[in-house]
This record gives C-alpha cells, sequence and structure tokens, in this order.
C-alpha cells in the first residue's frame, strides 16, 4: 500500500522535474571533486564516489534482494551497468584532472547528441537538435590543449556516458522504484569494479573526518541525486527525448556558476543558453514512452 502510495505521488510529477534536479547536482559534485584532489588521488576520488553512493543505495533500497531475486539472463544487464558506472567514473576523473572542466564536458556531450540524433525522426526535431548541439557547444568553452592520453579518457568517458543512457533506460522500464532497486545493485557492482583501481588512493583520507565527508558530498551530489533523478525521468520519457535534454547539463553548470561562484555569464553563453532553450521547446517526442507494465528489464 505504502509503495503504491509512493508510485502515484512520482506520477504526479512530471517527469521533467527530475530531469531538471539531475542536471543541478551533476555539476555539484564534481565541485565537491575538486576540491578532494589536493589531498587524494583522482582514482582514489573516484572510489569515494562510487563507494559513497553504493552505501546510501545498501542502506536505503537493500538491493542484494534485487540480485538475489533475479534470473542471471537480466542480472547481466545490472552487471554491464555497475561495470559501465565504475569504468566512466575513473575515466571522467582522470580526464578533469588534466583538461578543461568545459573541454571535457564538450566530448561528453557528443554522446547524447548521437544517441538524441538517433532518434530525430523529423525536420521538427532534427532543427531542435541542431539548435541544442550548438549552444551546448558554447557553453562548454571548448579549450583543446593537453595530452593526447587526457582525450583518450575524455573520449572513452563519452563512449561509456552513451551506454550508461542505454541501460539506465533499460532498467527503467519497468517502473521508477524498480529501476532504482536496480541501480543501487548496479552500484554495489561498481564498488566492486573500481575498488582494485581506487581504493589505495582513497587511503591517505581515511583518518580525516573532513574529506571522509567531502567524500560522501561527491557521492550524494554526483552519483545518488542525479542517477535517481534519471531514473525517475527515464521510466517516462522516450531515450532521445532524454539524450536531447542532456543538453541542458551545460546550461546547468553556467545557472550553478551564476549563483553559487558569482559567474555572470558572458554574451556567448547567454546565446548558448537561449540556444539549449529554443531546442528542447521546439523538440516534439516522437517514440512511445517506455511501458512500465513491461517485465522485460
Amino acid at each position: 500500500m505504502f509503495q503504491t502510495r509512493k508510485t502515484g505521488m512520482v506520477a504526479r510529477i512530471p517527469p521533467h522535474v527530475f530531469f531538471l534536479v539531475s542536471a543541478v547536482f551533476h555539476y555539484l559534485g564534481p565541485a565537491c571533486a575538486v576540491l578532494l584532489f589536493s589531498s587524494i588521488s583522482v582514482l582514489g576520488v573516484a572510489w569515494f564516489r562510487i563507494a559513497s553512493a553504493a552505501l546510501i543505495f545498501a542502506l536505503w533500497r537493500h538491493p542484494w534482494r534485487t540480485l538475489l531475486n533475479m534470473p542471471w539472463a537480466k542480472r547481466r544487464i545490472l552487471l554491464a551497468l555497475g561495470i559501465v558506472l565504475a569504468l566512466m567514473n575513473v575515466c571522467f576523473y582522470l580526464a578533469i584532472a588534466h583538461l578543461p572542466l568545459g573541454t571535457v564536458g564538450a566530448i561528453e556531450f557528443l554522446g547524447p547528441i548521437t544517441l538524441a540524433a538517433l532518434g530525430a525522426r523529423t525536420p521538427r526535431n532534427i532543427v531542435a537538435l541542431v539548435l541544442a548541439a550548438a549552444g551546448g557547444w558554447l557553453l562548454t568553452d571548448v579549450r583543446f590543449a593537453g595530452q593526447p592520453l587526457d582525450f583518450v579518457f575524455a573520449f572513452a568517458n563519452c563512449a561509456f556516458f552513451m551506454l550508461y543512457v542505454i541501460l539506465g533506460h533499460r532498467i527503467a522500464q519497468d517502473g521508477e522504484f524498480n529501476g532504482i532497486d536496480r541501480l543501487g545493485a548496479s552500484m554495489l557492482i561498481a564498488l566492486i569494479t573500481i575498488t582494485p583501481l581506487g581504493f589505495t588512493g582513497a587511503l591517505p583520507a581515511m583518518t580525516q573526518p573532513l574529506l571522509i565527508l567531502a567524500g560522501i558530498g561527491v557521492g550524494i551530489c554526483s552519483s545518488v541525486i542525479p542517477y535517481v533523478g534519471d531514473q525517475l525521468a527515464m521510466a517516462r520519457l522516450p531515450r532521445a527525448t532524454f539524450a536531447l535534454f542532456l543538453s541542458l547539463l551545460p546550461a546547468s553548470a553556467a545557472l550553478i556558476g551564476v549563483l553559487v561562484l558569482h559567474q555572470i555569464p558572458s554574451t556567448l553563453e547567454i546565446i548558448g543558453i537561449l540556444l539549449v532553450a529554443g531546442g528542447i521547446a521546439l523538440h516534439k517526442e516522437v517514440e512511445t514512452a517506455p511501458d512500465n507494465h513491461k517485465k522485460n528489464l
């Protein structure tokens, strides 16, 4: 009864609201992560992000029950998503450690734009896609300067981000809260995947409470709130529409810059925000939204 009541409350909230919450917190997490780079290694920060998120999901959703009650054929999707989450975070932090965040964001932005292009089947949606892509490009303030390996990590992050959107939609098709349970299970798998890579780098922070709190903050802002918001939005939005909405991420970064860092956007950034808003306003859904009653994961 309580679960049904919660589902009804969620259904009354437009999916775009959940996406907007996800978009805002998407860039608050990296702000916390930057503070940790001077104290622990990049891979240690990535481990903290995954570990703290996995712990929160474990206490909240008890995701091991999902894994135990699911046939192996369906567990494979959760296994794949967990590995993708771990490697995506590793590549993202290795990239932003040496490249400007705007450059990494621009490269990452290529992924959802590609997914949106695959679903743009009308001239109206193609124009919407072009507007959103142009706006995102202006907002990311791209500067190509860095070592080739740094760009390898940035493009690998882009590829893993595309896989995250695809697999995330797969686990969201059976309803919002089922998707969150499966996300929690995937986060446990991500923790197992990333521990050999990042646990040693996180050890210097284990005796410093402030660094531990900062690491937990990274996990909450970067993985718990955005990924839960994504699941609640993915369950009710077509994949191409969700992918196009990801163009809001650079705009949300600019907004956070104004409110938190008092960074006033330039004329080009304002134009970029307007282009993104115009693209999203022009876009019209042409796919059938995911059927929450499907039982095929």
